[in-house]
């Protein structure tokens, strides 16, 4: 019976620290949404916060189908499409039509488009390294070893997403974005 008490009082810590972690993660996100609002906000563009994540999403991988758009954004193509076409608006993206495949949009960023992305980003981060810099020493270290352990965690989790070569190809991941070829 002992063994049993002791067994069911660990798995309860496990599960009380377990559940604290969980909260502060989710504390920490919400930051982090908020210091992104705020960034946004320092900018003279009218922008959401969607609309920003699709704008981060084109610099990071350059050039990229709309139907590849939708499915990093985790949206319908028809919502990427209207996403798009209120960017193209404010000239930070570029529609095209794939020479290749005339069925295709390929969106870009234009130079104001990689220019304001680079601007909210620097304010995000110089928020964040400031709220880090208000730290002690010894816990911004002790930062580092946990948040890259939580996202290594991340690539072991089974998302849902079961990406094979076709659904890569047609996402524009594994060929040129303007190449519907692979």
């Amino acid at each position: 019976m002992s063994e049993q008490r002791n067994g069911r009082a660990a798995e309860d810590a496990l599960d009380s620290e377990a559940e604290e972690v969980t909260l502060a993660v989710m504390a920490a996100s919400r930051l982090v949404v908020a210091l992104s609002a705020r960034a946004l906000a320092a900018v003279d563009v009218p922008l959401t916060l969607p609309q920003l994540r699709s704008l981060v999403a084109l610099h990071g991988c350059g050039p990229i189908k709309l139907v590849a758009m939708a499915a990093t954004l985790g949206v319908t193509p028809s919502t990427a499409l209207r996403m798009a076409e209120r960017l193209e608006s404010l000239a930070l993206i570029d529609r095209k039509v794939n020479p290749d495949n005339r069925r295709e949009v390929v969106l870009s960023l234009t130079p104001a488009g990689q220019r304001l992305v680079e601007e909210v980003l620097g304010h995000r981060r110089a928020e964040i390294r400031t709220l880090v810099e208000r730290l002690p020493a010894q816990q911004r270290a002790a930062l580092v070893p946990a948040l890259r352990a939580l996202t290594e965690a991340a690539d072991t989790l089974d998302l849902g997403i079961n990406p094979t070569e076709e659904s890569d190809r047609l996402a524009g991941i594994l060929d040129d974005p303007l190449n519907p070829t692979p």
